[in-house]
């Protein structure tokens, strides 16, 4: 495990002296990987960081109200909203690496303009291990990885844990007092609810994603899941009240981990799985049926795509 107190103490020193006198931005998420870099980038920098929340349609129920919040002693805090840039990029790629490909390079793209508003030359990101050794070995492109776009208009991307597991990164947050919401928080997707979407992404399906997210990290949070969620994977028939229906078919996935390299599919009792489909089907007129998937990690991924 990771001696926390010499850990900060070597990375606020490291950041302060790639930045230098420059300005920065830290692309922020929310997630504890990305709030921990910024604690830590803020720390060593003050006010010469610019932290950056891209709403991109991609994210959970009230992400971006939560982001407001949690972050707003941040005084230059920027949330940007690019929904309708990420959709329309979005539109008619189904490939899983397209899609991450896409993402990433919008992501770069949105950062390079707040760059050039506050005249910031470095990019800090939230990168741990576990993103460095799935893009290097061809698992998935993590957007802020392999996803990265080959031009960027950045004098250097600083990422401080980037030797760190998720389980080593949560420890950093905890050591840096940040709040519970946040050191705790369930891991989430950078390209976020886009590779929840199998196929295309439409407004649409990002809405019963949504939603559908909502009820899964609600009624598992009791169990206390390393990762839960949910994810649209296409349709099939059923029947609403006296109508047949071909609706949305929702898979629900709860894994246990260390650091998300492996994982095993939790077992749910079936009172919880029977309150989560009754919900998911209740609440969405579009969704015809749920399934749990039962696959560990190997052979299944953790995300869909």
């Amino acid at each position: 495990m990771v001696d926390t107190e010499s850990f900060i103490e070597q990375k606020v020193t490291e950041i302060s002296e790639a930045i230098g006198d420059s300005n920065a931005i830290i692309a922020l998420s929310g997630g504890v990987d990305s709030s921990t870099a910024a604690a830590l980038a803020y720390e060593a920098v003050g006010d010469q960081l610019t932290p950056v929340y891209v709403d991109t349609g991609l994210m959970r129920k009230g992400e971006t109200e939560e982001i407001r919040e949690t972050f707003s002693y941040m005084e230059n805090l920027r949330v940007v909203d690019a929904r309708e840039r990420f959709l329309d990029a979005l539109s008619g790629v189904v490939d899983p690496e397209k899609k991450r490909h896409v993402i990433g390079e919008g992501f770069i793209r949105e950062f390079e303009t707040v760059a050039r508003e506050v005249d910031a030359d470095y990019l800090v990101q939230g990168t741990i291990y576990p993103d460095r050794i799935e893009s290097e070995g061809t698992i998935k492109s993590h957007h802020n990885v392999g996803g990265l776009p080959d031009v960027i208009d950045f004098e250097g991307i600083v990422e401080p844990m980037r030797d760190l597991y998720k389980d080593e990164v949560r420890e950093v947050a905890r050591a840096l007092d940040l709040e519970e919401i946040v050191s705790e928080r369930m891991p989430f997707p950078g390209p976020g609810l886009a590779v929840r979407v199998l196929g295309e992404v439409t407004e649409g399906k990002l809405e019963v994603a949504r939603e559908a997210n909502h009820v899964v990290e609600e009624e598992l949070a009791e169990h206390e899941p390393w990762q839960a969620l949910a994810a649209v994977l296409g349709k099939a028939t059923g029947v609403k009240g006296d109508n047949r229906v071909h609706g949305w078919v929702v898979a629900v996935r709860s894994v246990e981990s260390r650091d998300g390299m492996t994982a095993r599919a939790q077992e749910v009792d079936w009172a919880t799985l029977q309150r989560i489909q009754s919900r998911i089907t209740g609440e969405n007129e579009n969704v015809s049926r749920v399934v749990y998937d039962v696959t560990h990690k190997p052979p299944a991924t953790i995300e869909y795509e």
